[in-house]
């Protein structure tokens, strides 16, 4: 029998591979100055790939920028999922992804720099972390640990909130990232209805070891 794959699915893992590099490629000017305007030329060659390629994926630049954004956001969190998986009080999560959002900043600064120069527009979206994040929402207030009554209004405060850090940590570097993690994390804790004391313990909980 062929030990070769069937020239089908050798073709899709290649078109799946050059629609890889063109948004790796596209992430990359996100991150770097966040401008939108390079050429497709420019894209390609950035990409390593030929410049008909680019039509076989997207239909347009903007087409493809979304594309990066969305999969930085898949990425960010899925970060989440990975690090903070076993934890199950919802405000331990909350403030644990405060924590592990200042630390991705210098583990992950280019995502970081996409989720700063993005994040706002998709605080709402269906994908990334903000689905994540509605889903712990509504746990915390099902089982009364938050007492806010609308989640996706909670949602643009815990999301404006984080990402004002993500920004913190680039304009600030000097400053401790992990403590101001922290103490935003407690007022945000407070401001869901954790009462004081309790936030101000579950605000510094250790963080779970990194596999």
């Amino acid at each position: 029998m062929p030990t070769s794959a069937p020239p089908s699915n050798r073709f899709e893992r290649r078109r799946a591979e050059t629609r890889g590099a063109l948004v790796r490629a596209a992430r990359q000017i996100l991150a770097e100055t966040g401008d939108t305007g390079a050429s497709i030329q420019a894209i390609a060659e950035r990409a390593d790939v030929g410049f008909g390629s680019f039509y076989n994926h997207f239909e347009s630049k903007t087409e493809l920028f979304e594309a990066a954004v969305v999969d930085a956001m898949e990425e960010f969190g899925q970060a989440f999922d990975d690090r903070l998986t076993g934890i199950d009080d919802a405000a331990e999560l909350v403030a644990a992804g405060f924590r592990l959002s200042a630390r991705m900043a210098d583990s992950h600064p280019e995502l970081m720099q996409i989720v700063r120069r993005r994040g706002l527009a998709h605080i709402h979206s269906d994908n990334g972390l903000a689905r994540r994040a509605l889903r712990d929402l509504q746990v915390g207030m099902d089982s009364g640990r938050f007492t806010v009554r609308d989640p996706a209004v909670a949602l643009s405060a815990l999301g404006g909130t984080l990402l004002s850090l993500v920004e913190l940590r680039f304009a600030r570097p000097d400053l401790d990232g992990d403590e101001a993690a922290v103490n935003l994390a407690e007022m945000v804790l407070r401001m869901l209805g954790v009462p004081p004391d309790d936030a101000h313990e579950v605000a510094r909980r250790p963080l779970p070891e990194a596999d």
